[in-house]
């Protein structure tokens, strides 16, 4: 309860509202992941708990909902671009059955020693959404995600950086997060309490 209270109180310091936006990463996140190998087709796409409710959660609070995610198993030729976007259909189209929202989905294909600039924790998938959404400002952003790359990309941008998960088990230094959730459920949770008593 300590943390929650904690989390709550950093929370209600962004003061975030209507022009903010959210950036998610998707494996851990938004679907359960596939240790030690890669989401390669539709049947293999699972939402966690609560996170198509969590969008429509989303949907009310934030103006841009944009997920950024390294999908290497392109680069690797496991997998090619159509089924990774047909994946990304289906995920998207979830999500507006359930009156949630996913504005635009960024990918990085390239493998992990490319050090591209696409692929976080470089920043450009985030450049990229600024020039399809020009209003987006990284400063009244946040940033979702389970891994120290996701966290590193949204400190090199001035994000507001949510770690969910287990930052110990993963090994993940406390300078690089604003708060630490179990899950994208739960910070929603949270968030849309505070939002909703302003």
């Amino acid at each position: 309860m300590e943390q929650s209270k904690k989390n709550i109180d950093i929370i209600q310091q962004w003061d975030i509202n209507n022009t903010w936006a959210l950036f998610l990463d998707r494996d851990g996140v938004v679907n359960r992941r596939r240790i030690g190998s890669y989401i390669m087709m539709v049947d293999e796409f699972e939402f966690l708990p609560g996170v198509l409710q969590s969008f429509a959660t989303a949907d009310k609070i934030f103006s841009k909902i944009i997920i950024v995610t390294n999908q290497q198993g392109i680069g690797k030729g496991l997998m090619d671009e159509n089924s990774l976007n047909q994946i990304h259909d289906f995920m998207i189209s979830k999500v507006k059955e359930n009156h949630g929202r996913i504005d635009k989905v960024y990918f990085s294909p390239y493998l992990a020693n490319s050090n591209h600039l696409m692929r976080k924790p470089n920043t450009g998938m985030a450049i990229a959404a600024t020039k399809d959404f020009p209003k987006i400002r990284f400063k009244h952003s946040v940033m979702i995600g389970d891994s120290a790359t996701d966290m590193e990309f949204a400190r090199t941008l001035g994000m507001k950086a949510v770690f969910v998960g287990m930052p110990e088990e993963m090994d993940v230094s406390k300078e690089l997060f604003d708060v630490a959730y179990p899950s994208f459920f739960d910070f929603i949770k949270d968030l849309n309490a505070i939002v909703v008593n302003l």
